[in-house]
């Protein structure tokens, strides 16, 4: 289905399953959310992999702080 409206889309990671998610955004509205749940040094992100696929140029992409997207600046690249 095609979109014709920009959404705005959180990405939260915490590193362990006890952590809660609801902090990172708190009070803010989405359109959708993708939440992962690994180590900063676990590489295997699923839902920002999902993220990235659905994301489309208009997009408004809000993460908690730029730690959340990659272990390192290589690996945000």
């Amino acid at each position: 289905m095609k979109r014709y409206v920009w959404e705005t889309i959180g990405y939260i990671r915490v590193s362990t399953l006890e952590q809660n998610t609801e902090r990172q955004f708190d009070g803010m509205q989405f359109d959708r959310i993708y939440t992962d749940k690994a180590s900063r040094k676990d590489v295997n992100r699923p839902q920002l992999e999902e993220l990235l696929e659905y994301i489309r140029d208009d997009d408004i992409i809000k993460v908690h702080s730029m730690d959340r997207l990659a272990r390192n600046l290589d690996d945000l690249r």
